[in-house]
């Protein structure tokens, strides 16, 4: 249950983390993710990648804590960089659209990928690693079951909802 009660607060919390951007940019209509609600699913799965890789990393390497981080930091920087190129394509290939475009970032490699916002990932993660998760885990573990079930399926329902609407059936 923990790591479906992460995917959960940390969607929700990514969800608000883009919104504050979006407001300190200036965005106009402000969107975060496919689904209607408070919720960003990718910063979900980007945050159970990162605890799982870095937990299983941090136990098996046996190296200097800083040359473990170092580590970590260079394979989550992969990985998170691929779920946000895969992320973007499946987005574009099954809705349609688009949330992000980095083309005219300097160092772009296509639409969905940037070296610039793939820095900022890996630093978020280290930050996320070392302060964010250590200071919510003893809260997100005790969610009760009951408000999980509930979250999960408002979750689905919005997922419903926008594919039914995206593919207009309603």
């Amino acid at each position: 249950m923990y790591l479906l009660n992460c995917f959960f607060v940390y969607s929700i919390l990514g969800y608000i983390l883009e919104m504050i951007f979006a407001f300190a940019i200036g965005a106009h209509t402000p969107e975060s993710g496919i689904l209607y609600g408070p919720w960003t699913p990718i910063y979900g799965f980007a945050s159970i990648l990162i605890i799982i890789i870095s937990d299983k990393l941090f136990k098996n390497l046996h190296l200097p804590r800083w040359i473990e981080t170092i580590i970590v930091a260079l394979v989550l920087t992969v990985v998170l960089t691929g779920l946000e190129w895969l992320g973007g394509i499946l987005i574009e290939f099954i809705f349609g659209f688009s949330f992000w475009d980095y083309s005219d970032a300097q160092f772009n490699l296509g639409k969905y990928v940037c070296l610039e916002f793939a820095l900022i990932w890996v630093i978020l993660s280290i930050i996320f690693i070392y302060a964010i998760n250590p200071f919510l885990e003893k809260y997100i573990k005790k969610i009760p079951i009951w408000l999980s079930l509930i979250i999960g399926v408002l979750m689905f329902i919005d997922f419903i909802i926008r594919l039914l609407v995206e593919f207009d059936i309603v």
